[in-house]
């Protein structure tokens, strides 16, 4: 099985149980990986010591014949030397002498000769693993030093080192279950109480919040840790009480909106009935009627149109713009009417446009983006007067390379500071007293719509707004 088969394996294995139970496992193996690293120089130290052990003694065994007067020994006392060892033959040499301890089986040949007076911790690990994993059927010769003497050699069989070994591995083994069980546990409940309950906190009071998260109530109740746990609950809490807010907030304009636009239908009906009636007093010859009528005509027109324009905001979305080269000169001109809307206050309106400045743009949605700039110029003149001079309204317009540029500015005190921040934001842009906020909302979609640009540039003591109007990439397939 490849690696990576075994990943998705084990991820698949894990995704089926719960955080709590997946870390569990994972803490198990983990020790159990760590217990697996010290097993392995650990089985190696136990067969180096098993086998020292019996080299010291063999050496007591083969001292003890070596010091016994000749023939005072019996086969059946060597025998039982041997068997005690555990060895077949045993050799010592030491201050010029041999002795040499040995039963009647001695192998002609043995499998494999293992001499520890000066072995390698890699070779003694290799040498472990190969006589728990593959032991030979021939004994094994073995050499050590020993006390007093040059060497120690003897012959043993592997199969009682093989066995002691198994046995040392297996309590390894179970004492790493118990090790990692109990470690395991206790990780378990630590973090089960420090993090997953947390957690499954957050987790629930996020799902109970989202069926109703206008419901302030659910909002969780931060606690008093100062940990990473302390600071998501005070982040969460944070979040839902803003969104709750929000929610709430909308929840009320979106009523408000529906209410305004209700009222804005029916006074429209009214106001235009208004002015079917008033169309009747060009019949009037009375010079006071005559010189009124055209000013209420007006002023209807004007009231229908702020009507519509409301109602217009009230829709999903501006239908897209009917591009096409207009010239812009004439559709400036007629912003001079607006200066009617307070006559008495003497507004001023110059416009400054090339005659022969074309602009890619819908006439309809152009003209509405203007009518507002300049209307909120004459309510905001009309209301907080000019900085200098005479009130003044000045729109200009130029082309910028493959873009027009038009500048609406009038010399009034600016635009408050409380209003800049929120200037496109509906119900709460605007900065004249009785305004809706509306308007620039609806100029500044108008121009995105035909990927351009309006902002707010403060002079020192004027406001001026600049549109930016780009051409398209092929204006002759204009409408």
């Amino acid at each position: 099985m490849s690696l990576e088969r075994t990943q998705s394996l084990a991820g698949r294995i894990l995704s089926q149980f719960g955080l709590s139970a997946r870390l569990l496992l994972l803490t198990v193996m983990f020790v159990m990986l760590a217990e697996v690293l010290i097993y392995v120089p650990s089985v190696a130290n136990f067969r180096l010591t098993w086998l020292n052990d019996r080299l010291a003694a063999a050496q007591i065994a083969a001292m003890v014949l070596d010091a016994a007067p000749e023939e005072s020994l019996s086969e059946e006392l060597e025998m039982r030397l041997l068997h005690g060892v555990g060895a077949r033959a045993i050799a010592l040499r030491g201050g010029g002498r041999r002795s040499l301890l040995a039963t009647g089986d001695v192998p002609p040949e043995v499998s494999k000769t293992v001499d520890l007076r000066d072995a390698k911790w890699h070779t003694l690990v290799h040498d472990a693993f190969d006589a728990l994993l593959n032991p030979a059927d021939k004994p094994i010769r073995v050499i050590g030093s020993g006390m007093g003497v040059d060497f120690v050699e003897m012959i043993l069989d592997q199969r009682p080192l093989r066995h002691a070994m198994v046995e040392f591995s297996r309590n390894i083994l179970l004492l790493s279950l118990f090790i990692s069980i109990i470690t395991a546990s206790l990780v378990y409940l630590t973090l089960q109480w420090v993090i997953v309950r947390p957690v499954r906190r957050l987790t629930g009071n996020i799902a109970e919040f989202s069926s109703n998260p206008e419901d302030a109530s659910r909002v969780i109740r931060p606690t008093d840790r100062v940990d990473e746990i302390g600071l998501a609950e005070q982040a969460l809490a944070r979040m839902e009480t803003t969104l709750a807010d929000e929610l709430r907030q909308k929840r009320r304009l979106a009523q408000l909106g529906l209410a305004v636009s209700k009222i804005n239908h029916e006074l429209r009906n009214m106001l235009t009935t208004a002015q079917l009636l008033t169309d009747r007093l060009d019949r009037v010859t009375d010079e006071s009627v005559q010189r009124i009528a055209p000013r209420l005509v007006g002023t209807l027109d004007r009231a229908i149109a702020f009507c519509e324009t409301t109602l217009a905001y009230g829709r999903a979305t501006e239908p897209l713009p009917q591009r096409r080269l207009i010239p812009l000169a004439p559709l400036i001109a007629e912003l001079s009417n607006l200066t009617d809307l307070a006559p008495e206050v003497g507004i001023a309106f110059e416009a400054e446009v090339p005659e022969d400045l074309m602009i890619d743009a819908d006439r309809d949605q152009l003209s509405r983006v203007l009518v507002n700039l300049v209307r909120n110029a004459v309510q905001a003149l009309s209301q907080a007067g000019t900085s200098e001079g005479r009130p003044r309204i000045d729109v200009s317009a130029s082309r910028e390379g493959k873009a027009v540029v038009i500048l609406v500015k009038d010399n009034g005190p600016g635009i408050p500071e409380r209003a800049r921040a929120n200037l496109f934001t509906p119900f709460q842009g605007s900065g004249q007293k009785g305004g809706t906020g509306l308007g620039l909302v609806i100029a500044a979609e108008l121009v995105d719509l035909h990927g351009g640009t309006i902002g707010l540039h403060e002079g020192p003591d004027k406001t001026c707004f600049k549109i930016t109007i780009p051409d398209r990439s092929s204006p002759e397939n204009a409408i």
